[in-house]
């Protein structure tokens, strides 16, 4: 019997229909039994958030500190051919529940030297996430063997309204017959199947030790270059503001809420204003650095990849 544990936190319900989209077809394999654990926060996350408790969320997420998560329900000592991981980003981080469960002793029993499939449902940023990801996952002895990204339907401009609105007020339809609804279409979770059936003809080869990827050339993963640059400067400037926020207490403390709402500001200014130049800055200068931005996307998208050559053979 192949034994796959999927590990999973999701506030709206979302990833966990991704997950159960791209499992569906190796839970219809008789010789393949899937666990699901769902990572459950001691003190229950809300949604939709109210907004400045989401606000005050992101200094805890940014340095990976996160509140404790409720036991396990499954039994830690089995051993496990395959861990898939579904996991949201969180200011430009795993979620904390998912860094809580990853900090944890659990994690080292269950994921040391275990092939793992990391699922990521966000909006468009998400490389610094999973950074942080690999990290943890090297640091706990497991092989990182793929990734898949989905992405939120509509252009940047409209996921930059939609999905807050969503997430701040439970809104998810489209309006204004501009902008679409929020979240990621139904038609690429119901395509996230391929994935299942990609993995399924893979089984014989994980089972013989294989560390893959198994994923590639089914479009897992899509690295805009454009967001590169200025992901990296909204992570900079979280760890910057970050720390001053933690330095003046604890999340609901008066002065660390003074504090935010010159960071929010702060934020909203930065989007509006220095991310769209550095974009059309970078567009600019991208043709003289070609060579050097592919080889980033090449890394970035490890290590499952872009390419589409067997879309339509699974």
């Amino acid at each position: 019997m192949f034994r796959i544990l999927v590990l999973h936190y999701s506030q709206s319900g979302q990833l966990d229909k991704i997950a159960r989209s791209v499992l569906a077809p190796l839970e219809a394999q008789n010789e393949v039994e899937v666990f699901w654990q769902n990572l459950q926060p001691e003190q229950a996350y809300p949604f939709p958030w109210p907004f400045w408790q989401f606000f005050d969320t992101f200094p805890e997420c940014v340095y990976l500190d996160p509140s404790p998560i409720k036991p396990l329900t499954i039994d830690t000592d089995k051993e496990f051919d395959l861990i898939i991981i579904a996991y949201q980003v969180w200011f430009l981080s795993p979620s904390l529940p998912i860094v809580a469960f990853l900090q944890s002793a659990d994690a080292k029993k269950l994921l040391a030297n275990k092939p793992v499939v990391t699922l990521i449902g966000c909006r468009n940023m998400w490389l610094s996430a999973q950074d942080k990801m690999r990290a943890m996952l090297t640091g706990l002895g497991a092989h990182l063997v793929d990734n898949v990204v989905l992405q939120d339907q509509g252009p940047p401009w409209a996921t930059f309204i939609t999905t807050p609105r969503w997430v701040l007020t439970g809104k998810k339809n489209g309006f204004w017959g501009i902008f679409p609804p929020a979240g990621i279409s139904e038609h690429e979770i119901i395509s996230a199947k391929r994935f299942g059936r990609a993995l399924t003809l893979a089984l014989p080869l994980i089972q013989s030790g294989h560390l893959g990827p198994f994923l590639t050339g089914l479009g897992a993963v899509k690295v805009n270059p454009g967001y590169i640059a200025g992901e990296r400067l909204v992570h900079r400037s979280f760890k910057m503001w970050g720390r001053l926020l933690r330095s003046m207490g604890l999340a609901g403390s008066p002065g660390r809420r003074a504090v935010l709402v010159f960071y929010v500001i702060f934020l909203v200014t930065l989007i509006l204003t220095v991310l769209p130049l550095g974009i059309v800055f970078r567009a600019l200068i991208r043709p003289f650095m070609r060579s050097k931005l592919g080889e980033q996307v090449r890394q970035l998208e490890a290590p499952s990849g872009s390419s589409t050559e067997r879309l339509g053979t699974i």
